[in-house]
C-alpha cells in the first residue's frame, strides 16, 4: 500500500464543505473517497489539510490517501478528473512518504477573501465575492489588520466552543489590496481556527464601515470573547489558496 498526495481545487458553492458527513454525500471528501474506493475495489480514506466550510472554495487544497493500486500517479489523476464532478479538479498526484499526513504535516496556510465594494452588480464574480455596497475606509482596515498580525490568542475570532484545544495562532501577514471596487484580503499564518478568517474579515469590514476603530483590535483579542468580534461574513468570498509544508 502506497501513500499518495493530491493537490485539488474546487468551487465550493454547491457542497456541504470538505468533511464527510453521515447525513449527506454532498461533500468534497465524500466524493473523493467514493471515487477512489471504486477505483481500488476497497475502502479508501482521504485526509485533507483542513476542513473548508460549506460554500468555501479551494485553489490548492492538499489531501492524501493510502491505497492499493497498480495505476501510476498520472493515471490516478486522469481517472479522477474523468469521473469527478466538473467543479472538482485534481491538479496533481504523487507518491508521498509513508508517514506524510496532509493536515498534521502542514506548516502554514494562505486564505484569500474577496469583497466587491460597489452597488453595481459583478455578475460573473457573484459566487466568489461578498458584496458591500457602502464605501469602505481601506486605510483604516489596513491599520486594524496590522494589529492582528503576530502570535495571539484568537479565541474571540472563532465560532468553536470547544475549550480543550489551544486557540493561539500566528498570523504572519494580512494584506489588503484594492483594485477599483474589488478588495482582496490575504491571510497567511501557521493555521486558522473554525470560522477565524471569516470573523477576522467581518471585524475588519466593521472598521471599514466606521463602526469600530483600528485600536479596538487589542481589546477584542484580550477579551477572548466571540461576541466582542465582528460578524461572520459569507463563505462564498473565501478561498484556500495554498498549504505550506
Amino acid at each position: 500500500m502506497k501513500n499518495y498526495k493530491f493537490v485539488l481545487q474546487y468551487e465550493g458553492t454547491r457542497y456541504q464543505g470538505w468533511q464527510r458527513q453521515d447525513s449527506t454525500d454532498n461533500t468534497i471528501q465524500g466524493k473523493l473517497e467514493k471515487l477512489l474506493s471504486r477505483m481500488c475495489g476497497e475502502a479508501v480514506e482521504v485526509q485533507g489539510s483542513g476542513r473548508t466550510d460549506a460554500g468555501v472554495h479551494a485553489l490548492a487544497q492538499v489531501a492524501n490517501a493510502h491505497m492499493h493500486t497498480q495505476r501510476t500517479p498520472e493515471e490516478i489523476r486522469d481517472y479522477m478528473n474523468l469521473y469527478l464532478p466538473e467543479d472538482i479538479g485534481v491538479l496533481s498526484v504523487e507518491e508521498a512518504p509513508e508517514r506524510f499526513h496532509s493536515r498534521l504535516n502542514a506548516k502554514g496556510k494562505v486564505y484569500r477573501y474577496r469583497i466587491i465594494n460597489s452597488s453595481i452588480p459583478h455578475i460573473f464574480e457573484r459566487k466568489y465575492a461578498h458584496v458591500v455596497s457602502e464605501k469602505l475606509d481601506v486605510d483604516a482596515m489596513r491599520r486594524a489588520a496590522e494589529r492582528l498580525e503576530g502570535t495571539h490568542d484568537f479565541k474571540a475570532f472563532t465560532s468553536s466552543r470547544k475549550g480543550n484545544k489551544s486557540t493561539v495562532r500566528t498570523i504572519n501577514r494580512i494584506e489588503l489590496i484594492q483594485d477599483n471596487d474589488v478588495i482582496t484580503l490575504t491571510f497567511s499564518g501557521d493555521g486558522f481556527l473554525y470560522h477565524m478568517v471569516r470573523i477576522l474579515t467581518g471585524t475588519l469590514l466593521e472598521v471599514g464601515l466606521g463602526q469600530r476603530s483600528p485600536g479596538e483590535m487589542e481589546e477584542i483579542l484580550q477579551s477572548c470573547r466571540r461576541e466582542k468580534a465582528g460578524a461572520l461574513v459569507p463563505a462564498k468570498g473565501l478561498t484556500l489558496m495554498e498549504v505550506k509544508y
